[in-house]
């Protein structure tokens, strides 16, 4: 049985892969945590190993890695949003990119053969010029937000890792992913809980911001298949983009939310919601992934829009 370790564990990715590994029953897992309020996302918390560590502590982090030593580690702990980063800039390339430093570094001091998977971000890619569409992974960077350039370092960090200390690590880019426990400052998610609250009395109107833009949305469950596959199957050093293949539209995606509300649903634009908004259209192409494991999402995006709102419509 392989020890993973999972980094970011109670997270929103990091709950779904603890959720995958331990249905495959092949894994002895472990993971780290930061905010006791996010183990509720954890459902079977009593199987996880689990240490509530902050990776900026070079020591603590080094002494965790000594101990578990993990076969594989997935390093999911990160701040993620694009918005919240132009807010705090610094505290989002300290955290994201010292945490990562102290990670590898703690491999390598202790000489395990871990397998490790860097999670970058299709953010790196930003403005995207239409004749790059879909998006390679050979396509030019272009980030238009500091959690992008933070994710961008962190790529290039795990490439960097691989080429000079010989670390076994495999990057992915992976396009935006949703579902249940996403936190509301992503836009479905968001979209998803204002009409639980509408549904239960608390207001009457939607607020959103722009609704031009088009993303390419893969189900979370789906994404840390691929995340599993991509540290197992990977061709080390190898970066591979993951996503569905396909765009949708923001308003898109708000209309088939808003036909599954049992309500009906008013819309207004909130000023706020459009500062750091863009148009930017996000197509993935996994195809390099594909050939190489096999994987493509399966669940269907009205699945993914109608699990999100029940869970919304259960925590309000």
């Amino acid at each position: 049985m392989k020890k993973a370790l999972v980094t970011g564990i109670s997270g929103f990715a990091g709950s779904h892969l603890a959720d995958y590994l331990l249905q495959t029953g092949q894994y002895d897992l472990s993971g780290t945590y930061l905010d006791e309020n996010s183990l509720k996302n954890l459902n079977n918390p009593a199987k996880i190993r689990l240490q509530k560590l902050n990776l900026l502590d070079e020591d603590a982090t080094e002494e965790f890695i000594r101990k578990e030593k993990p076969d594989i580690l997935f390093h999911l702990a990160a701040l993620t949003s694009p918005r919240n980063s132009f807010d705090s800039p610094k505290e989002t390339f300290i955290n994201n990119i010292s945490a990562q430093i102290n990670i590898l570094e703690s491999v390598k001091k202790n000489k395990t053969e871990t397998r490790i998977l860097v999670v970058s971000s299709a953010e790196v890619y930003g403005l995207v010029s239409s004749e790059n569409l879909p998006i390679d992974e050979d396509a030019p960077f272009n980030p238009t937000n500091p959690y992008a350039v933070s994710k961008l370092a962190q790529d290039f960090l795990g490439l960097q890792y691989y080429l000079s200390d010989k670390l076994k690590i495999v990057r992915v880019r992976p396009f935006n992913h949703v579902g249940p426990r996403q936190s509301p400052r992503f836009v479905i998610s968001a979209f998803a809980k204002q009409i639980a609250e509408i549904e239960r009395g608390k207001g009457k109107i939607m607020k959103v911001g722009k609704l031009a833009a088009r993303r390419d949305f893969t189900d979370v469950r789906d994404m840390v298949k691929a995340y599993t596959l991509a540290l197992n199957m990977g061709e080390l050093g190898d970066v591979y983009n993951l996503g569905r293949g396909r765009s949708y539209r923001i308003s898109e995606i708000l209309e088939m939310l808003k036909k599954m509300s049992s309500v009906k649903i008013s819309v207004e634009t909130e000023p706020a919601l459009l500062k750091h908004s863009d148009d930017r259209e996000l197509l993935c192409d996994f195809s390099r992934f594909e050939k190489l494991t096999g994987w493509k999402p399966e669940i269907p995006i009205e699945k993914t829009l109608q699990d999100t709102l029940d869970y919304w419509r259960n925590q309000v």
